[in-house]
């Protein structure tokens, strides 16, 4: 079992986590606000008085018993398609997101650690691809292949990847140079290991606040791929979509118009808000102690160091 300095046990990455959202106190309006449009997005469609798609008036109605926000370009229902409107981008938004922070947190890891010639290598091909704008790629290949759902989910992925990659491998950087990563090299554990239940636990604050502007962002180019008619089947209901469709009209109808941008608007502005809070709840977070197979290697009786940050210290197993 792993050891922390004062001989208790070392904190999990799912305990990290935990304390992370038990500490969090100015976020908690922004956390609210988020899930609170998520779960509307999730349950919107069961909630939608009428189908998003069925006529229920004339274009630019204005709002009326019959449709409470009043009616779009085509004479559909504003308040049912601002339900439904909401899961495929925030669906699309958090596959985009995790495949892209997954994938630029190992790279970042694997830079940060290793070092040498792999960082040079693998650092100086991100920095290609970060060189190129980002929203003009995502044009560009979804004007070449077509607007298929998997390929925008890859792109957003794709351009998310090198941002994460530089932030995490300077806090990787930091993390392998203490005093329990070189002990885990010198027993012998292998460099899988290490990465795995030593440097990734470290990474659990800077992770969380990553996926929490990540998502914000994805969010945002997915709404203007939407606002370009570049999604995949324009009858489903879309945020950035319903935007583009009913400007002409928001001189009759503005509610057609306003309802998606405030949606949008209110979620990455929460979004935001946990997540710098949450960035400022952990600064100075002491970095968690060896993992369970340093401590199951060390002899009996052998004193061992745990890093040279704030609770460091020594354990005797």
């Amino acid at each position: 079992m792993a050891i922390d300095s004062n001989g208790r046990s070392a904190p999990s990455m799912i305990g990290t986590c935990w304390r992370s959202f038990r500490d969090l106190k100015a976020g908690s309006a922004g956390l609210v606000i988020g899930l609170f449009i998520i779960g509307g997005a999730i349950f919107g469609p069961f909630l939608a008085p009428v189908p998003p798609t069925d006529f229920v008036g004339s274009p630019f109605d204005l709002p009326s018993p019959y449709a409470f926000l009043g009616t779009d370009f085509m004479g559909r229902d504003v308040f049912s398609r601002v339900l439904s409107g909401g899961v495929q981008i925030l669906g699309l938004s958090a596959v985009a997101t995790v495949a892209g922070v997954l994938i630029g947190t190992l790279l970042g890891i694997i830079c940060g650690y290793l070092k040498g010639k792999t960082d040079d290598v693998i650092m100086r091909l991100l920095d290609v691809a970060m060189a190129f704008p980002q929203t003009v790629l995502a044009l560009l290949f979804v004007s070449i292949v077509g607007p298929k759902l998997w390929l925008i989910a890859i792109l957003v992925a794709a351009i998310h990847a090198p941002q994460v990659a530089r932030v995490m491998r300077s806090v990787a950087l930091r993390v392998a140079e203490e005093d329990y990563i070189r002990y885990a090299e010198a027993i012998g554990v292998s460099t899988t290991r290490i990465i795995t239940r030593e440097i990734l636990p470290n990474l659990a604050a800077p992770l969380m606040v990553e996926l929490g502007l990540r998502f914000s962002y994805s969010i945002a180019l997915i709404a203007g791929l939407g606002f370009l008619g570049l999604m995949a089947d324009p009858s489903v209901p879309d945020w950035g979509m319903m935007i583009n469709e009913n400007r002409i009209g928001l001189l009759l109808n503005p509610w057609a118009v306003a309802a998606p941008v405030l949606i949008l608007a209110v979620l990455t502005i929460g979004t935001n808000v946990f997540t710098d809070s949450l960035a400022r709840t952990k600064r100075g977070m002491p970095a968690a102690a060896v993992d369970d197979t340093i401590s199951d290697e060390i002899p009996a009786g052998q004193v061992a160091g745990f890093g040279n940050g704030p609770g460091a210290g020594k354990g005797r197993l």
